[in-house]
């Protein structure tokens, strides 16, 4: 979320929801593995993924829950932050993975949260993360 009570989403085509959907969600991301399996800290790839996606750097980050995505078919657990204090990255910033295509949105977090519940917002860690700042009072979440 930025100064302005603006959420920073990402609207991007998903293979997985059949042809192709675009969706809008939260920026996220997969943890890496390096050449020694060790996984990555997803304290470290929220950074990474944040500015991957949006551009973005933030000062301020919070741990905010972490939760299955989908426990009846998959182990992936989700952490979810909330990231703030955002400034653009600038020159060398990181950019998206070759194979995505990424188009940032920002939306006021009261019009985020209605397009969640216009069911124009429909992937679970997104729903989660607009629910979490809704019940912390939006902007409020920041102090």
């Amino acid at each position: 979320m930025d100064a302005e009570g603006r959420v920073l989403l990402v609207r991007q085509p998903r293979s997985a929801t059949g042809s192709g959907r675009i969706l809008l969600e939260i920026p996220a991301g997969t943890l890496e593995v390096d050449a020694n399996g060790m996984t990555e800290d997803p304290d470290v790839a929220a950074v990474r993924e944040l500015e991957e996606e949006t551009g973005y750097r933030a000062t301020t980050w919070r741990a905010v829950t972490r939760f299955y995505s989908a426990p009846g078919f998959t182990d992936e657990l989700m952490h979810l932050y909330l990231a703030s204090s955002l400034e653009r990255a600038g020159p060398g910033r990181l950019a998206p993975d070759e194979d995505e295509s990424i188009d940032l949105v920002l939306l006021p977090w009261e019009e985020a949260l209605g397009a969640a519940d216009r069911g124009e917002i429909a992937d679970a860690k997104s729903l989660v993360g607009l629910l979490w700042l809704a019940r912390m009072g939006g902007p409020e979440a920041l102090r």
